[in-house]
């Protein structure tokens, strides 16, 4: 009797990121924490999503440093080139191009819905461009390209990943089966981190106030005195708690970087003060990105080693795009 040696293929999964300033501590909590995870347990491909950033206008050389320092941020935070796929967006052309094609099988209703079109058209009113308005659907074509499984995606992402399975079943209803339709993935542990200046909206970098946001490659200091200017109110208690969003979202970032529940964090800051409080969660996130940003600071000074990566990651990355591609292509009609 021969023994069954075949093993199940992990599924697919894709995620991408913008290089459009220094990632936050909402950003790792959020979603890269669990990249490094998935690695493990699933076939990834990770993309810096460089073409997404010119929706709004960008200073040359300040955007070329974003993507080089995206880049080596996931690096960093121990993402490995032999065990997913990463690259940069822009060296893969075919993104670009499946999207002029997807951009056909769109409708000017559905894009014309988009709430991140009417958020950001809100916020630069004097650059209300086509690429703004056609930005799910480069993200669709982002998405399947490499045919993935599973999506992860937040809340604010599920609008166009609802678009992009939208256009792949269009599409396949036409032609055939070209295009797989993602699934979204909620990760088990996903910490919702919101501003520490003002709770009701989530942390960003673009918000002006610098003490509202932590980013990944902050240093101790400069962490631990953000979090001392948390808001909290005007209690005392550690406890999770509707009327307490501030001390509510110092308790989940606290969570998210030690791994305790929330009821044990109640448990041990019982009795407590704010003050106390606040500054273990400093503390706490603080070493917990240190060892990134030690990596950080070792990976960005080696240039060819970085050009190396993101060509090597492209090049891979590129063998499957240009098969989804091409297929599209053909199925429409084109002339290959």
């Amino acid at each position: 009797m021969c023994e069954n040696t075949q093993t199940t293929a992990k599924k697919k999964v894709l995620s991408c990121i913008q290089p459009s300033g220094m990632l936050t501590l909402g950003n790792y909590l959020g979603a890269l924490k669990n990249w490094v995870y998935m690695q493990e347990d699933f076939d990834c491909t990770f993309a810096v999503a460089d073409l997404h950033a010119i929706t709004v206008r960008q200073e040359p050389a300040k955007l070329r440093q974003q993507i080089y320092s995206t880049f080596a941020t996931l690096l960093a935070l121990g993402l490995d080139p032999e065990k997913s796929t990463l690259f940069i967006q822009s060296h893969v052309p075919e993104h670009a191009a499946l999207s002029w094609l997807l951009s056909c099988y769109t409708q000017f209703g559905e894009l014309s819905r988009m709430t991140q079109f009417k958020d950001k058209s809100a916020k630069h009113a004097d650059n209300i461009n086509v690429g703004l308005f056609s930005y799910p659907t480069l993200m669709a074509a982002d998405i399947l390209l490499y045919k993935p499984d599973l999506v992860p995606v937040g809340a604010d992402q599920k609008q166009h990943l609802e678009i992009a399975r939208d256009i792949a079943i269009r599409f396949n209803n036409l032609y055939g089966d070209v295009f797989t339709v993602p699934e979204p993935y909620i990760p088990k542990t996903v910490s919702r981190v919101r501003s520490l200046q003002d709770p009701s909206k989530k942390m960003s970098k673009s918000d002006e106030n610098a003490n509202s946001w932590v980013a990944i490659l902050d240093d101790k200091d400069t962490i631990i005195r953000k979090f001392k200017r948390a808001v909290t109110d005007s209690d005392s208690v550690v406890r999770v708690g509707d009327d307490k969003p501030g001390i509510t979202n110092l308790i989940s970032i606290y969570s998210g970087v030690t791994g305790k529940s929330f009821e044990e964090i109640e448990r041990e800051f019982d009795g407590k003060g704010y003050g106390e409080f606040k500054l273990a969660v400093g503390e706490a996130v603080a070493d917990e990105l240190a060892p990134i940003k030690a990596n950080y600071d070792r990976i960005i000074t080696d240039k060819k080693q970085l050009e190396e990566l993101y060509k090597k990651g492209a090049a891979i990355a590129e063998k499957t795009a240009a098969k989804t591609y091409f297929k599209a292509m053909k199925k429409v009609g084109f002339v290959l």
